[in-house]
């Protein structure tokens, strides 16, 4: 009755695709003289028939789909006829009519797709015979359009994978996170590896993205590896999931192929702040009886964010030479972004070199790979506090009042227009942008060389060789005469040069044993290893006046730490039915104390194809059914300090004016700082389970995991009893975590035809986080400040606290009047004491979504494509900073300046207020649903007589947002809006041409 039904419905959407995409060609089957053809689709090697195969006639619009039992029949018009035959995961089929009425087509798997392999950690194995949680997206998937860095290309792709742009820069990162985050001090950042080179998660000083190395272009695929028992094997790096990005390689037949797109960068929308008008009217509204402060005012009306922000172009072009011969596999390619930031003055700049060859000898036992990746990024930054600034600066004021001590720009100054500067008051805009040089230049090249040997039949030595190399060199310089400069001398200026320098190793080698037992139906895939990776970096910077007569205290780093480990895994299959899968690993790192050091991290997987099994052979609903199970442990040792080495003890030497004095002799003194040498990993445990569908020869399939992520023994900096450390607080192991919830794939075959083919895919991923550990002795009342603000005393906004998501708000709880408006600091008394202080504040809600889901759409009409991506997020909190901060009792400053804000000020309409930016008030729900791309294509194959495949395409970013948030954007990392760099809005054209 159930499959019945499910025919029901696919044959009431095909009635209808035939109705809408082929009224044509129905017209004119009831006027030509024709014959009707009959027929039936089966399986080639079971006889089964084939529910919903589609049936077209070649060269034409005509065509059906197969009926429950297989059967189809459709009007031929035309002597030597050909019926073209397809059906999800079989090898489309052309079958000449030849006069005859009735016809039996039979079907082939197509053992190249059931046989889809997925990489792994240090192997690949086939999509039907792995055991963990993961998702593969490759190039067909990506996210079309303006593409500076890798992370926008897998945005909303898969459930349990959230990606955040940081800012609307260009060439900025993106915040990756994998089931939520496992670290409260540590770092939440997948590993992520390129070709067998795993990357380092810390910055590099002048770039702003550690995957900016990377060309978009140049990737083939991202496999996910979200759950323990798939990320084990890379043990205590593993804890926040893997990605793992392989890049395109040769193949037959020699390519030539050059991408262009072309972009233009508008802002969407801008913050709501008075105009000169309205800005004069509210002060003298305000302070009409205060002279001393109206007469502050000025004529102009200026838009101090149109003169920061406008229009932005950027190009992006990628040449490719691909092909292969009898023994060698190559690829080289050169890619050049350049773009600019709709923030005035800002650039990124890159220029990619990517070659790729993969020689076999030896009639394939010796198997060669050699990657080299090179990369030279120029960037300017600008100097983005000129976004606060434009909000704050007063709108009555001109860009250029004349003056001749500060440069001629506009300045809060005492004593007149060259006057002494006020160096609190909002700095002009339009000159910090034009007197600063915030620049870099970043030379970085990735790369590694694989071989691969096979010793004997079935065992294979594998020795791979990678390096990660990075130089940056820059400057953040200032003019002198410039206001907001004020250190190391008024108006000095500023020289700010850096060096960071960084170079990372690897060495891994590892046997593989694969060998089949027909006798017992068995098949035995064992590996085992040892890995060696090195991290060294420098860096060097100082800081003077522009005259460098002054100088603070210059800058030199140098650290390095190593990691050695062994692994092993055993893959195990029975009947090609039953997956087993274990792994172990030890690691060693020098980061940690040596009493604590190794590390080890077993996982074990267990995975059932039962649509294998004879029950369900020759079901016709039901083509895709497995089961997994994974138990994991992983592990973090990326600290996030800065200290490579936090067990040691370490002495800070005192700066000149701190000396003590022996005699007439002034000496530095050395203070030790407080450590814990028993520090050790964090370690993360995952269950998981996981089931695989496909329905109606996978036109529907999909996935749904349900998992338990524990993290124990967390890194947190807490109180520790006086006397028994050097310092009252230190970091050490002692908070707990969990992160539970369940992540949904579908993707759904709409219509799958000659000339019609739609595709649409829908992720959604739920999780739940929780605090339950967060220090020695176990006190519920404990917390951990975090999510500092500006403008107060305490300064946070965020906390740590049991029972709660990390980095919750920790708020005052608003009282209201009868008519909804918040009274000005007035909250609950929480605990009936009748003082209102930090005793009252309330830990509720967090910036981190409950639920997130993405929607994609790919549908083409013959050469024609149009792709939707669409993502939505639920539950999700951000503090509304400013908002917060806009209040009329700070529209003039006591020092003699004046300062604009938001519009929402008028809300609350506040003079008086001293704690109103901890209100809860100002917590708002940004739940959001956003359309990230549209973009449409047509493709012309074989022009210019054959000689080159083109395709031209169009489409728009960041096209919608819905959402009740009253700020900019809702989708703000970490939860806290303050001025960041405005999402853009991108126009785009692109051309791909193949020859």
């Amino acid at each position: 009755m159930m499959q019945r039904k499910i025919y029901l419905i696919y044959s009431l959407l095909s009635m209808l695709w035939m109705a809408v995409g082929l009224p044509q060609a129905v017209a004119r089957s009831w006027q030509e003289a024709s014959a009707d053809v009959s027929g039936r689709v089966v399986d080639v090697d079971t006889g089964e028939p084939l529910l919903g195969a589609t049936v077209m006639l070649k060269g034409s619009t005509s065509g059906t789909v197969t009926d429950y039992e297989g059967n189809f029949k459709i009007n031929v018009t035309e002597e030597g006829a050909v019926l073209v035959v397809s059906y999800i995961g079989y090898v489309k089929q052309e079958v000449p009519v030849g006069g005859r009425s009735t016809i039996e087509v039979s079907l082939v798997l197509d053992m190249e797709a059931l046989d889809e392999v997925v990489v792994i950690g240090y192997g690949s194995v086939k999509k039907s015979d792995a055991t963990g949680a993961l998702a593969v997206i490759d190039s067909k998937e990506f996210n079309q359009g303006a593409i500076n860095t890798p992370q926008e290309l897998i945005a909303g792709k898969t459930a349990g994978v959230t990606v955040t742009s940081n800012s609307g820069a260009p060439g900025n990162t993106s915040t990756i996170r994998i089931r939520g985050g496992s670290s409260l001090s540590a770092s939440n950042d997948p590993l992520i590896i390129i070709d067998d080179v795993p990357m380092d998660n810390t910055g590099v000083g002048g770039s702003a993205n550690i995957l900016s190395s990377i060309n978009p272009n140049d990737i083939a695929s991202f496999n996910v590896l979200k759950d323990a028992s798939a990320t084990a094997i890379y043990g205590s790096r593993a804890a926040n999931g893997v990605i793992i990005i392989t890049t395109k390689r040769g193949e037959k037949g020699f390519k030539v192929a050059y991408n262009f797109t072309g972009s233009l960068y508008t802002a969407p929308n801008k913050l709501e702040v008075y105009s000169g008008d309205e800005y004069r009217e509210l002060i003298n509204d305000l302070y009409g009886g205060e002279p001393n402060i109206t007469g502050l005012l000025g004529t102009a009306n200026t838009d101090w964010q149109d003169e920061i922000f406008d229009n932005a172009f950027g190009q992006d072009h990628s040449v490719s030479v691909s092909g292969a011969g009898d023994h060698l596999k190559y690829r080289v390619s050169v890619g050049y972004n350049n773009t600019d930031g709709i923030l005035e003055t800002y650039n990124f700049e890159r220029t990619t070199v990517a070659v790729g060859l993969d020689p076999t000898f030896f009639d394939g036992k010796l198997k060669m790979q050699l990657n080299v990746k090179g990369m030279l990024n120029n960037n300017n930054f600008a100097d983005q506090g000129a976004i606060a600034n434009a909000i704050a600066y007063d709108p009555t004021q001109p860009v250029y009042d004349g003056n001749t001590r500060w440069r001629g720009y506009t300045t809060w100054t005492t004593g007149g227009i060259n006057g002494t500067s006020i160096n609190l008051a909002p700095a002009n805009p339009v000159a910090q942008l034009a007197l600063t040089d915030n620049t870099s230049e970043v030379k970085r090249s990735l790369g590694n060389f694989k071989i691969n040997y096979e010793l004997l039949e079935g065992l294979r030595a594998n020795l791979n060789l990678g390096y990660d190399y990075t130089k940056s060199e820059g400057h953040n310089n200032v003019k002198d005469s410039t206001q907001w400069v004020y250190t190391p001398t008024v108006a000095g200026g500023r020289i700010n040069p850096y060096e960071d320098e960084r170079r990372n190793e690897v060495l891994d080698f590892y046997l593989n044993y694969d060998k089949g037992i027909e006798s017992i139906d068995s098949k035995f895939d064992l590996m085992g290893g040892y890995s060696w990776s090195h991290f060294k970096r420098e860096d060097h910077s100082s800081t003077s006046d522009e005259a460098k007569q002054a100088f603070s205290q210059e800058r030199q780093f140098a650290s390095e730490y190593y990691l050695v480990s062994f692994f092993g895994r055993v893959n195990y299959s029975l009947k090609s039915k039953y997956h087993l899968t274990l792994t172990l690993r030890n690691d060693n790192s020098s980061r940690i104390s040596p009493d604590e050091r190794a590390g080890w991290f077993p996982a074990a997987a267990f995975s059932w194809n039962i649509i294998d099994e004879s029950f369900l052979k020759s079901s016709k609903l039901v083509s895709d059914l497995k089961l997994r199970l994974g138990y994991g442990e992983t592990g973090q040792q990326d600290i996030n300090t800065g200290n490579d080495y936090p067990y040691l003890a370490t002495y800070t030497i005192s700066d000149d004016a701190s000396r003590y004095a022996f005699g007439s002799n002034y000496y530095n003194t050395l203070r030790p700082d407080g450590y814990d040498k028993n520090i050790k990993w964090e370690t993360t445990t995952t269950y998981n389970i996981g089931v695989d569908f496909g329905l109606i020869g996978n036109r529907v399939s999909g996935s749904v995991d349900v998992f338990l992520k524990r993290s124990d023994d967390l890194l947190s900096t807490v109180d520790v009893p006086v006397g028994t450390n050097f310092s009252s607080r230190i970091l050490t192991n002692v908070g707990s975590m969990e992160n539970k919830g369940i992540e949904v794939n579908l993707n759904w075959v709409a219509i799958d035809s000659k000339d019609w083919n739609w595709k649409l895919n829908y992720n959604v991923y739920y999780n739940h986080n929780e605090l339950t550990k967060l220090n020695l002795n176990d006190d519920p009342d404990y917390f951990i400040e975090v999510g500092a603000i500006g403008g107060s005393t305490d300064g946070y906004i965020q906390a740590q606290n049991l029972g709660h998501a990390i980095n919750s708000f920790r708020t005052y709880e608003q009282v209201y009047d009868q008519t909804g408006h918040p009274i000005e600091d007035s909250f609950v008394d929480q605990n009936n004491d009748g003082i209102i202080n930090s005793s009252d504040l309330v830990i509720n809600h967090s910036p981190a979504p409950q639920v997130s889901m993405g929607f994609n759409s790919w549908l083409k009409y013959k050469q024609f494509d149009l792709s939707i991506n669409a993502r939505a997020q639920l539950d999700n909190y951000v503090y509304n900073g400013v908002a917060a901060s806009s209040n009329y009792n700070t529209l003039y400053n006591s020092m003699e300046y004046l300062r604009n804000m938001s519009t929402q000020a008028d809300k609350t309409k506040y003079m008086n207020a001293t704690n109103s930016r901890f209100s809860d008030y100002y917590v708002e729900d940004a739940s959001f649903f956003k359309i990230d791309n549209i973009n449409l294509s047509y493709s012309l194959p074989d022009a210019f007589s054959g000689l080159a495949n083109l395709r031209f395409s169009a489409g728009v970013q960041n096209v919608l947002v819905v959402t009740k948030y009253n700020g900019l954007d809702p989708e703000i990392s970490g939860g806290l809006d303050n001025n960041f760099y405005p999402r853009t809005r991108v126009f785009v054209l692109g051309v791909r041409a193949e020859f």
